[in-house]
Parts: C-alpha cells; sequence; structure tokens
C-alpha cells in the first residue's frame, strides 16, 4: 500500500477525532497524476451534500497538460463513495459545532484509489504550543541519548 498525497499540516491544525476510509471517482487521467505522486489536499474540505460526500479544493494537476481537454478544472468537487450508514455517521457529526471533515492522504488498496477522510475539531492556539513544546523536549532527549550511545 504506497501512499500518493498526504495532508501534512492536518495533524497540527486538528484534532483527529474519527478516521474513514472512502474511495474517490475520478477520471483516467486523474488517477495517473496521483500515481505520480502530483496533486494536493491542503485547504480541501469533506461537504455532505443530497446524499452525497463530496470533497472541494482538492488540486489534482493534469497528467500530461497537452492531451488535457480544455474543459478540465484542476479544482472541481469529486465524490467520494461511502455506503449510507457512513455518510449518515459523516452527516451527524458534520451538523455538530466545531467539527469538520476534511482528507488526510490518498493510497492505493490493490488497484483502486482511496482517500483516508477524519472527523476533525481544530486546535487552539495554545495547544499548538503544546505540540511544540513535546516535539522539543522529544528531540532533545533523542539527541541525550545518541550521545550517551557514543
Amino acid at each position: 500500500m504506497a501512499t500518493y498525497i498526504k495532508n501534512k499540516k492536518a495533524s497540527l491544525k486538528y484534532e483527529i477525532l474519527e478516521k474513514f476510509e472512502a474511495g474517490i471517482k475520478l477520471l483516467g487521467f486523474e488517477a495517473k497524476s496521483i500515481k505520480n505522486n502530483k496533486g494536493s489536499l491542503d485547504g480541501s474540505h469533506i461537504s455532505i451534500r443530497g446524499g452525497e460526500a463530496i470533497i472541494f479544493n482538492l488540486d489534482i494537476p493534469p497528467y500530461q497538460p497537452n492531451n488535457t481537454p480544455e474543459s478540465y478544472d484542476p479544482k472541481k468537487n469529486r465524490t467520494l463513495l461511502l455506503n449510507k450508514k457512513e455518510i449518515e455517521a459523516l452527516m451527524q457529526k458534520e451538523d455538530q459545532k466545531g467539527l469538520t471533515i476534511i482528507p488526510l492522504s490518498m493510497y492505493n488498496k490493490g488497484n483502486k484509489i482511496k482517500v483516508e477522510i477524519a472527523i476533525v475539531r481544530g486546535k487552539k492556539k495554545y495547544d499548538h504550543r503544546e505540540d511544540i513544546k513535546k516535539k522539543d523536549m522529544k528531540r532533545d532527549s533523542d539527541r541525550e541519548m545518541k550521545e550517551k550511545l557514543k
């Protein structure tokens, strides 16, 4: 299972509460572009509209720009493939105040491209500071252990 695209800022900006796996409707050249690690999940989010999960602001540049149709929009809305129970669960969570749904990564499972999505809550400024302190403390302790082993 190879991970093609990751949302690196998600764990910094958000507190991840629950994760789901979803398929995604793509055109052939979009799938090729993703398999070449092109694309960006930054700023994208998911909303439930009309009983479907739709991902907004997912940027997938064309695989071969010269062979791509002129009407192609790299940031168009794309449909996620989930079953009814998962869609209902996401809809209930989305209605709660302070919760949102974002994509975390895109990867392959067999010959299919999957999207890992998560229900998240935004972190406050003091949460960011706390995380930075923990990282710094861990880095310092790792350095000390490395020096002791020399």
